[in-house]
């Protein structure tokens, strides 16, 4: 079942990340934090709903034990939203996701968990294919706009904070990965830790909205943030089918997981109107390649 779980959470996360992209205003300088605003409030929903409604038993320390782990994910989700604003989808999705190759080998050598020799094959074929689907994609932008002449939008931009922020995601997503196996292994189990997570970024939320509305005295419509509700709703339906997954065979997860950005990619060359290259299209094929190895292996 973790295989399906983790498809789930693939598709999941790779709608969320186009719904992300369009909800990503360049010129609002605080589009993350509403982004964190509705992430929050869906998790935190779902949080009391599964509190309330399910038979659940759960310890509110778990928040507490499981922080590690959420303050790693919220703030790579957080910094990953920034550089939404200043890099294409499909440019920082795939550097972002190679998160998945660091959680595999931090998992590899200090929980000692195993893999088979065609399982790390697929794995270096994920992790490869990752890499260089981001070259080509940074290629192939700049090869179109010189060939139009037109003037690289200041979102676009590739300057040293934009590239970054993604690899930045990478690293702190990957340790938050790490330790999520761990936790998930021998301290509580998936529907605690989903939960201690949803609440923690429910807490993230209200304190992104305190500080957008009563001290930067921005204004915050609910309605008109419709874009970053459906990504907060995706988000949170993948992040359900994740915990699942991971607890069922972390190793084989985490660089699975990350070729979420081919979904991202697909999505966003469709809904977007953007184009994908020749090679482009073999790099994906091959990481699928990895994927289905992974999954029948």
């Amino acid at each position: 079942m973790w295989f399906l779980f983790t498809l789930v959470a693939i598709f999941s996360w790779g709608a969320a990340d186009l719904f992300y992209k369009k909800g990503s205003n360049p010129k609002d300088p605080y589009s993350h934090l509403r982004i964190v605003i509705m992430v929050g409030s869906v998790m935190g929903i779902h949080a009391i709903y599964t509190l309330l409604f399910t038979d659940i038993s759960y310890d509110p320390m778990n928040i507490i034990r499981y922080l590690p782990v959420s303050s790693m994910y919220i703030l790579s989700m957080t910094i990953g939203y920034i550089g939404l604003r200043y890099l294409e989808l499909s440019i920082s999705s795939p550097i972002m996701n190679s998160s998945g190759a660091i959680a595999s080998l931090l998992t590899f050598i200090f929980l000692g968990q195993v893999m088979t020799g065609i399982q790390f094959f697929a794995v270096a074929l994920i992790s490869v294919g990752i890499i260089f689907l981001s070259i080509l994609e940074k290629k192939a932008a700049d090869l179109d706009r010189l060939k139009h002449k037109k003037k690289i939008d200041r979102k676009y931009q590739i300057g040293a904070l934009a590239i970054i922020l993604p690899i930045l995601y990478a690293v702190i997503d990957g340790l938050g990965t790490f330790a999520d196996a761990f936790i998930l292994d021998k301290v509580m189990s998936e529907n605690q830790a989903n939960t201690s997570y949803e609440l923690t970024f429910l807490i993230c939320a209200i304190l992104a909205a305190f500080y957008l509305i009563v001290i930067k005295k921005q204004s915050f419509n609910l309605f008109e943030e419709r874009t970053k509700g459906y990504a907060a709703l995706f988000e949170t339906f993948g992040q359900f089918f994740y915990v699942y997954a991971i607890a069922g065979n972390a190793i084989i997860v985490t660089p699975l997981i990350s070729s979420y950005s081919i979904v991202s990619i697909i999505l966003s060359r469709i809904f977007l109107k953007e184009k994908l290259t020749k090679a482009q299209y073999m790099v994906i094929a091959v990481i699928m390649v990895g994927i289905f190895i992974l999954g029948f292996e």
